[in-house]
């Protein structure tokens, strides 16, 4: 009987439509991102507060060691019972929590210490209060600071990343994503409420918008896929630890023998080369270092001497049109 389960769970699990992985993603006894701390980390210390607002309990965030390293851990936390979500608003971070990563990444880019994301959240907070404080403000400058960095940068997308609250932290040198995860710009039912303006129709809308691990992979906006037993990851999460383990280590060694700017470079033609498979610029790898080539007019006007020379030019032009006419 536990054979034929098995073969039956294999069986569903390997035909997954986009909505089904999706609610997969969703599945609340699913692993959250104090699971993989308390698991992969040693000697964590959470730090608290933005320096500016208040502390973010949807984000915990601290200095911790792994493999004998420092690391920075980032973990967008969405509680596991209805009263640890709703203390920790599903995941979903407001302004002060976003400004409260930006410091600690800060701190870990000026001590050499890498830096590790755990993305799980529905999206950034859309409350009234989150968007006074500069919510959109706050995504931004998260962004721009993950960019910066020139230590090595791990994001893994354990179940929803969603929206500019699964990017803002996502910015990174490897992106990681779980077998059954998804990434996207909204969720679908909001997708097919903007579209078609029907809920419903959160299947089409799903298909539509490549959230799946595998497409993602495909169109080369993550770096990785992380197995997940049969069933998901919640059906055994030792195996799920063991894997992801394997899969940091393995990205952490990349980095070890690059120099700060190269680490820089590389997370900035990562990006740079999403989309421009099919383009005009042949040299892919090397899209940092882009610079606006001058042509011959621009080196022209560029001399003092081309300007005078241009002048006599045109006034012998003028002269001569004088004496003719």
């Amino acid at each position: 009987m536990q054979n034929e389960l098995d073969q039956k769970l294999k069986s569903i699990y390997s035909k997954l439509d986009p909505w089904q992985t999706t609610l997969v993603a969703r599945h609340e006894d699913r692993p959250k991102s104090k699971f993989f701390i308390d698991g992969l980390f040693e000697d964590f210390i959470s730090l608290s507060g933005d320096r500016n607002y208040g502390e973010d309990k949807s984000v915990i965030a601290g200095f911790a060691r792994f493999n004998n390293q420092s690391i920075l851990v980032i973990g967008q936390e969405k509680g596991e019972d209805l009263e640890s979500r709703i203390d920790r608003n599903f995941g979903m971070m407001r302004p002060e929590g976003y400004r409260k990563t930006i410091r600690l990444m800060k701190i870990a880019d000026k001590f050499n210490i890498p830096v590790i994301s755990f993305i799980d959240t529905p999206g950034a907070y859309p409350g009234v209060g989150a968007e006074e404080r500069g919510q959109a403000e706050a995504i931004a400058k998260s962004i721009e600071c993950c960019m910066q960095l020139k230590v090595p940068t791990l994001a893994i997308i354990i179940g929803e990343g969603g929206s500019g609250g699964a990017i803002a932290l996502a910015s990174s040198s490897k992106v990681l994503m779980f077998e059954n995860a998804i990434y996207s710009v909204i969720s679908p039912e909001g997708c097919a409420t903007i579209l078609w303006r029907d809920p419903k129709k959160m299947l089409d809308a799903a298909k539509a918008m490549k959230l799946s691990a595998k497409d993602l992979l495909e169109i080369k906006i993550i770096d990785e896929i992380i197995k997940e037993p049969i069933g998901g990851a919640h059906r055994d999460r030792n195996i799920v630890l063991s894997n992801l383990k394997n899969s940091i280590i393995k990205n952490l060694n990349h980095f070890k023998t690059m120099s700060p700017q190269e680490i820089l470079n590389e997370r900035k033609n990562k990006f740079l080369r999403i989309g421009r498979d099919k383009g005009f610029i042949n040299n892919l790898n090397d899209l940092s270092s882009l610079e606006s080539k001058t042509n011959r007019i621009d080196k022209i006007f560029k001399s003092k001497s081309s300007y005078i020379a241009l002048i006599i030019l045109f006034l012998i032009i003028l002269i001569s049109l004088i004496i003719i006419l």
